[in-house]
């Protein structure tokens, strides 16, 4: 059906009802006729005809099985015989309606026409920003169910029927409209709010490069104002998207190379980066630092290639397993799959620092790990989960990194949608040294611990903080960061957050703002710190008394009312003391 076309559910539904309706109308139109026809007789035995109005209330009643009796007069002999066949014929009626019925609402398109008008009546009610997520695979999963946890709406568009079904059974705190259809039609997109006012950005997540594509040009050009973050698995797709315009492209391969080379070179950036960019409510295990020397690679598919190209960027002799020669020239390659003993031999495993399973099967990685950790106990491993089904194997085995793309999708696309200025506070991490990186990661999780803590950011408008925005109108802002950050319960105690990165309304950024920075209108603050430091610093920056007790300590009561007793006290008191 025609997702514009909607509202013509109802009229489908007539037209695959018209023949037992038509069927049901002329039963009714002959029994009325008989029955108005054949003449009857009243109480003093004179004859009379029926009117249309009770012949159609007698075949009303008479067609639900009442049977309220003979109406308004007894029945001759001939009127009961046309009523016999009258019954019979709204039986058969009424039974050949009802089948179709039953049928049409059996009926795959018919149910998919219901849903797919449904799902465009929820979204035409939405009141509150979302985002669209194409695609409810484990990587949609994971996004719906973070977006869900910090109280954000998500819309799912999913080609899959069960995976819609398993939607429901989640069991998210708020409601998800969910759309079994193909993400890469435009009409589809529309009707799943793309152009809504209310959206916010759309997410290709899909396992299809080319429906990911065609979803980015979607974007692209009907809502160019809208944020899209698009997986592209493959260097063409990614040139493709970069060409109209989609601005966060996301290669979970690409990435993890770009990771595993910054974990070889600047460890604490890699574990500073995790911890600040992990999914809400996990834990982040430091494992040891990757060395440096000879590393084995089982699998030479996508994510082997890149794997290999990073690793010898950082100047790291790498060997291949796999059944394929690369490609490549001037690589060492050995025949097999890493899963038995002769072809990890044969590679060096005994003298190697590090493996990396990198194939598409799950089993076969956990083989070669686990193999390989046998004949060489020093190994250091990263492992390559493709489905999160598997999750109690791999957590099983203790591997040094555990590889799962959907979780760096995840992560990424977190980042950028619900914190943007986390954005650029990574990408100073990866340019600062080693040193201050390590510093940083100690300062933090000494304080707030490895679990993955909340980020958010603030700005100092009209919209977010109210109260400080009154504060800073004056030309000479006297609020400091530090004062700003107590406790608004006892303002002796610091909230358990710290700022990060601060930038200003002139572009200015300051990173790792200390404690007496001025705060000026118009500034973006990045903060980390627990969920109960991101209320209570919402509360101080939206109630004017807070706002007061947090940088003075002077408590005001609030309300009117003691606001008129306290203003009237003090006028008095003034008055008083006036000579």
């Amino acid at each position: 059906m025609n997702p514009d076309a909607h509202d013509s559910t109802f009229f489908l539904l007539l037209r695959r009802l018209r023949a037992p309706l038509i069927a049901l109308i002329l039963v009714y139109a002959i029994a009325l006729l008989g029955l108005t026809l054949i003449p009857g007789v009243d109480a003093e035995g004179q004859p009379i005809q029926k009117s249309f109005f009770h012949a159609f209330y007698f075949m009303s009643y008479t067609a639900t099985t009442i049977g309220f009796g003979e109406v308004p007069h007894e029945f001759s002999e001939t009127q009961r015989l046309w009523v016999i066949v009258c019954i019979y014929l709204s039986v058969v009626g009424w039974a050949y309606f009802i089948g179709v019925l039953l049928s049409l609402l059996q009926d795959h398109n018919f149910r998919r026409a219901v849903r797919q008008q449904r799902f465009a009546r929820a979204i035409q009610r939405l009141r509150e920003p979302f985002y669209l997520v194409c695609g409810y695979g484990e990587t949609g999963r994971l996004i719906c169910g973070a977006l869900d946890q910090t109280g954000l709406r998500a819309v799912v568009i999913e080609l899959n029927e069960i995976r819609v079904g398993q939607l429901e059974l989640d069991g998210y705190q708020i409601d998800i409209p969910a759309l079994a259809a193909d993400a890469g039609q435009p009409e589809i997109l529309k009707l799943a709010g793309l152009t809504h006012r209310c959206c916010q950005g759309v997410l290709a997540l899909t396992n299809d490069d080319s429906a990911n594509l065609a979803i980015a040009i979607a974007a692209r050009l009907l809502a160019p104002g809208l944020p899209a973050l698009c997986r592209a698995e493959t260097v063409e797709t990614a040139t493709n998207m970069a060409s109209f315009g989609t601005r966060h492209i996301i290669n979970p391969f690409d990435k993890f190379g770009r990771y595993l080379a910054l974990a070889l070179h600047a460890p604490a950036a890699y574990h500073l980066l995790a911890w600040t960019t992990g999914l809400p409510g996990t834990v982040i295990k430091r494992h040891r630092d990757p060395p440096r020397g000879h590393w084995l690679l089982c699998g030479y598919g996508r994510f082997g290639k890149v794997l290999v190209t990073a690793l010898e960027r950082e100047d790291i002799p790498v060997t291949v397993i796999d059944y394929e020669p690369p490609s490549d020239s001037g690589r060492r390659w050995v025949r097999g799959d890493g899963t038995g003993i002769p072809a990890l031999l044969e590679a060096g495993v005994q003298q190697a620092v590090g493996i990396i399973a990198c194939t598409n099967s799950d089993v076969n990685n956990l083989s070669v790990v686990v193999t390989a950790r046998e004949l060489n106990p020093q190994l250091f491993v990263v492992l390559r989960q493709n489905l999160q089904a598997n999750q109690a194997l791999f957590a099983a085995f203790e591997s040094d990194v555990t590889v799962v793309p959907s979780q760096i999708i995840g992560r990424e696309c977190l980042a950028v949608l619900t914190t943007p200025l986390l954005v650029p506070f990574l990408t100073q991490i990866k340019e600062r040294g080693e040193a201050w990186s390590y510093t940083l990661l100690e300062q933090l999780t000494e304080r707030f611990g490895w679990e993955t803590p909340n980020i958010w950011s603030v700005r100092v408008t009209a919209v977010e903080a109210p109260a400080l925005l009154n504060r800073l109108r004056p030309t000479d802002p006297t609020v400091a960061l530090g004062d700003l950050l107590r406790d608004p319960h006892d303002r002796e105690q610091f909230l358990e957050c710290r700022a990060v990165h601060l930038t200003r309304a002139n572009e200015s950024t300051v990173l790792l703002p200390h404690a007496h920075t001025l705060i000026q209108p118009g500034d973006h603050l990045l903060l980390i710190g627990r969920d109960g430091a991101r209320q209570d610093l919402e509360l101080t920056l939206n109630n004017e008394n807070t706002l007061d007790y947090v940088l003075s300590g002077r408590e005001i009561p609030g309300g009117w009312v003691w606001g008129w007793l306290t203003g009237d006290r003090t006028r008095k008191t003034a008055a008083g003391n006036n000579p």
